[in-house]
Parts: C-alpha cells; structure tokens; sequence
C-alpha cells in the first residue's frame, strides 16, 4: 500500500457516490468509483485498489455476490454499506467475506476512520513467530503459514489471529477483540467477531467444525491453543 490509501468506491446512488468520493478524497485517500457490481469487478481487474467500500443494494449483482466473488480469488479489505442495521443484511454480508460494515447514512468521516482501521490491521508487527502445532506466525513478514503452505487471509483475520496468538491459552471476550481488531465496541458488532473466526477456522483449522486451535469459550469468547 502506497502512503496515500487507493479505494474502489462502488455504489448506484450519484448523489452518495460524488458525496463519498469528494469526502473520501478530502480526508486524503485516492478514489476509483463504479455504479453497479459489474463494473466494480472489471475495475478491480484493471487497477489494485487497497481497499473496497461496496454497497450492499446495487442493481444486477448485488453487494453480497460482488463480495462472494472478490474472495474466490483476492483477500483485499472489504467494507459494506448497508441501508439499516439490519441482522440478515449484515450477518449474510459478514458471510460473505466482508471485514466490517458502516450503517447509511454514512458519515465521510466515520467511514474515513473504519477504513483506515482496516488498513492498520495489514501493517508489519515486531520481528518474531509464534508456533501452534502445524500452524507457525511470522509476525515480521505478516504471514501465516500450515504444514508449510502460506495460508491465504484477509487483513482482519490476520489481525484477529495475530491477538489470540499474543495470548496463547487466554479466552478474550468478543468485546476485547473488537476494540483490539476492528477498533470499536458498538452493541451488536459482536457478530463481526463471529463471522470472523467463522471463516478463519475454515483457514487454519483441520476440521472446520471440530475446531482444535481457535476455541470457543462459552459465556466469554475466544482463546488460541496449541493442539494438543
């Protein structure tokens, strides 16, 4: 990433699209913008944004298959809008591979400050790893790797992987990771956390839904133990 931030805006509305694009651009980020999800898709191919703000109701594809898509082949930072606060739209969208969701209307710079929190969750750590079982963290080249094959993660999984490895047999509460990872404890962004570990067990774990590493702590929330 570049140390001006290059984003892919894609949303239908004009009248939010010019007014993000122009608040985006004012807080010092270079935007690329697209109305529907298809030419959101082509401009991905054609240019390597760092980030992508993408609405969920676009016509054609919508925002939820536009992000389906994205995954099937790139880990880059995604972040939904989404028109209410709505449990199915944001459940199915998190689902969907997206690392956070900003609520319309959307403040320029409330959606400013969620996105450069994303980003921060790429950037380089101290120079060391840490081993569990097959699954080793470097922590200086910010990869991750199982039974010696890079494991391919979204910035926020890596993030969230890099916490729980801090504190290796600690349960951290949903609360916790969501000031440490994502950098905000709204009621009801636990789901984030969730959806999160959901998709980072089907990473790391042998079997998804017998998960040996990332263990769930009932009452509490999350804890990263080496197998045993």
């Amino acid at each position: 990433m570049t140390n001006v931030p290059f984003l892919l805006l894609i949303e239908d509305d004009d009248a939010i699209r010019t007014a993000l694009e122009l608040s985006l651009s004012r807080q010092g980020h270079r935007v690329a913008t697209a109305a529907t999800g298809e030419d959101g898709l082509k401009l991905l191919r054609e240019q390597r944004p760092d980030l992508i703000v993408l609405d969920v109701m676009l016509p054609g594809i919508d925002g939820f298959e536009v992000c389906r898509r994205i995954r099937r082949t790139d880990q880059l930072p995604i972040i939904l809008l989404t028109a209410r606060n709505d449990d199915i739209d944001v459940v199915v969208g998190l689902e969907s591979g997206a690392d956070d969701y900003v609520v319309k209307p959307v403040q320029g710079r409330v959606l400013d400050a969620r996105i450069r929190a994303v980003l921060r969750r790429g950037e380089r750590e101290a120079n060391d790893a840490a081993s569990f079982g097959s699954l080793v963290i470097d922590r200086a080249a910010m990869t991750v790797t199982k039974n010696g094959e890079d494991l391919q993660l979204t910035p926020t999984e890596l993030r969230l992987l890099l916490e729980l490895s801090r504190r290796p047999g600690q349960a951290l509460s949903r609360q916790q990771l969501l000031r440490l990872v994502w950098e905000h404890d709204y009621l009801g962004d636990s789901r984030l956390v969730d959806a999160c570990v959901q998709r980072l067990r089907a990473k790391v774990e042998d079997v998804p839904s017998s998960p040996t590493l990332i263990r769930t702590v009932r009452g509490v929330g999350y804890r990263l133990d080496a197998p045993a």
